[in-house]
């Protein structure tokens, strides 16, 4: 059979933009997306040319994300998906905007800038029927779907502890107050929201915790910073956590860590054993059953299961990382509205996703830390915020 590729546009992400580049790399990987539609800035100047420059039609180079979606609907060739690349607090007004139309969407994380949103997109998800994908792309690595299929299958035992980390040093100085584009938004409550590396990077290590261990967590106890004189977000957070099955948990997420240029790392421990994975070696992964010698399994080397195989595109002993990372998930995306426009149920085609849920969960997780911090690191649960 033909595939057809599926037909995206995109908000945000324009000349100058970070993320917008990558997912775009990140579609293309596998053929399985064409882009066909913009509105890439809210300068029109740069959306007309940032669109002349990706190859998209004059016509269909949009100046307002909400007349995209209007128009891309009515046509017969419209976009079936949009991907939504803008700072936080566009989130929720561009996909409700889009899904109100039925148009799949695909979202980098954090969902929304608030809970508040989070609960009100997850009700218009519901509504619609159609398809969400919050990407949280560091669940694409193949061994880090090789670590939770090690906890799914018991491997571990009773799950214990669970460390994770996501360290940066961009921010050590006071960035925002250069030319630095990313900076600026990133620290700036308006546009991020009442998180800073909490919400950009500390989400990051929370989803990744939540994937491998498939436990939620029910409790936090936090203490958030903002090292850097003058920065009105945290820079620095410091949290533990309670998980629902049983295990405990510490968090640590900073971007005022010189020496530290990506720094995810989790380590899981259980009754029979660990496994410790990081972003930075994203090849490898560590297994060590208690009482035997540590093995270090490979990327499609020896060792590796089934989803690990399937999403590894070269040999052993090619690197593979954060590019191929989101294109794997970009892959499962392909085939869940492959899935859905065939006539598939959109829950029954998750699989692999993070969703909806998993956006409101990482919005009521900010929350929890946030009220702890403010109330001297008291125990917070997460499920007090929302309900």
């Amino acid at each position: 059979m033909t595939h057809k590729r599926i037909r995206i546009g995109m908000v945000g992400g324009g000349d100058g933009a970070f993320i917008g580049a990558v997912h775009r790399i990140a579609t293309r990987i596998d053929d399985g997306f064409e882009l066909v539609a913009g509105a890439l800035s809210s300068d029109p100047d740069r959306a007309l040319a940032s669109a002349l420059r990706l190859g998209i039609d004059p016509e269909r180079a949009y100046l307002s994300f909400a007349t995209m979606a209007e128009q891309e609907k009515r046509r017969e060739d419209g976009i079936q998906a949009v991907v939504i690349v803008t700072p936080n607090h566009m989130h929720f007004p561009v996909a409700k905007a889009f899904l109100e139309q039925g148009i799949h969407v695909i979202c980098d994380k954090p969902v929304t800038k608030d809970l508040d949103e989070a609960l009100a997109l997850k009700a218009l998800v519901e509504k619609s029927g159609a398809f969400f994908a919050l990407t949280h792309n560091y669940t694409g690595y193949p061994l880090v779907r090789h670590a939770k299929h090690l906890v799914d299958t018991n491997v571990l035992g009773a799950l214990r502890v669970i460390q994770v980390e996501y360290a940066q040093d961009w921010l050590t100085d006071p960035a925002e107050n250069t030319d630095n584009k990313q900076a600026k938004w990133r620290t700036d409550p308006e546009k991020s929201g009442m998180a800073g590396c909490l919400g950009d990077i500390g989400t990051h290590a929370f989803n990744l915790a939540c994937f491998i261990s498939g436990q939620k967590v029910q409790q936090v106890s936090a203490d958030l910073s903002a090292f850097v004189s003058g920065r009105r977000l945290d820079d620095n957070v410091h949290t533990m956590l309670r998980f629902d099955g049983g295990a405990k948990g510490m968090l640590w997420s900073s971007q005022v860590a010189p020496g530290n240029e990506n720094g995810l790392k989790i380590r899981v421990y259980g009754e029979k054993a660990g496994v410790e994975w990081s972003q930075e070696s994203p090849n490898e992964l560590w297994l060590s059953v208690f009482g035997e010698p540590t093995q270090k399994i490979t990327r499609a080397g020896h060792g590796a299961g089934e989803e690990a195989n399937r999403l590894s595109r070269v040999p052993a002993g090619h690197p593979e990382g954060y590019l191929e990372g989101f294109a794997n998930l970009y892959l499962d995306i392909a085939a869940a509205i492959d899935s859905i426009e065939a006539g598939a149920d959109v829950k029954s085609v998750q699989g692999f996703i993070p969703n909806i849920d998993d956006g409101v969960d990482g919005m009521k997780f900010i929350t929890a830390v946030l009220a702890s911090s403010a109330s001297n690191s008291t125990w917070q649960p997460l499920e007090a915020h929302g309900l």
